[in-house]
């Protein structure tokens, strides 16, 4: 024979009335199993986790509270050695016009370009690129295609 709550159905158990079913003498139902005729006063749907071991270990917890805001616990990773001793540079563009390197007649392109090649350095140029360009020359008014450089490096 089983004993069941009247408005759960569940199983009814000695200690159930311990745990807020306030029962009264039971009656017998149906098919011979035992009603509670009382009505359920309980505080809802008994949870097993309540009364594990485990909900009875009293803990003691505080949440910090600051008036600044908390500094993140988690650090980033410092970068590697040969990305931080190029942190300070940035990239830059340097172009380098034909028309610009003409002095009194004599073309010194190849020598502003191998000039600024030298003081920049090796390690530090990311690409050299060509470019055309047209403009208008003064003295015959007509247009003129040219070339030059463009130099991205980091400095």
């Amino acid at each position: 024979m089983q004993c069941h709550c009247r408005r759960c159905f569940r199983p009814f158990f000695p200690e159930l009335k311990s745990r807020g079913c306030k029962s009264r003498p039971h009656t017998p139902g149906p098919r011979g199993s035992f009603v509670d005729s009382a009505p359920h006063h309980g505080e809802g749907p008994i949870n097993p986790i309540a009364t594990s071991a485990a909900a009875k270990v009293e803990m003691h917890l505080r949440v910090p509270v600051h008036k600044t805001p908390t500094e993140s616990l988690i650090e980033k990773p410092l970068p590697p050695m040969e990305v931080a001793k190029d942190a300070h540079k940035q990239l830059r563009t340097k172009t380098i016009r034909h028309t610009d390197c003409i002095e009194v007649g004599h073309d010194r392109f190849d020598e502003f370009v191998s000039n600024f090649l030298g003081k920049v350095g090796e390690a530090n140029i990311v690409s050299i690129n060509t470019i055309t360009y047209t403009h208008l020359d003064i003295g015959s008014q007509k247009l003129l295609t040219e070339f030059g450089v463009m130099i991205v490096y980091k400095g």
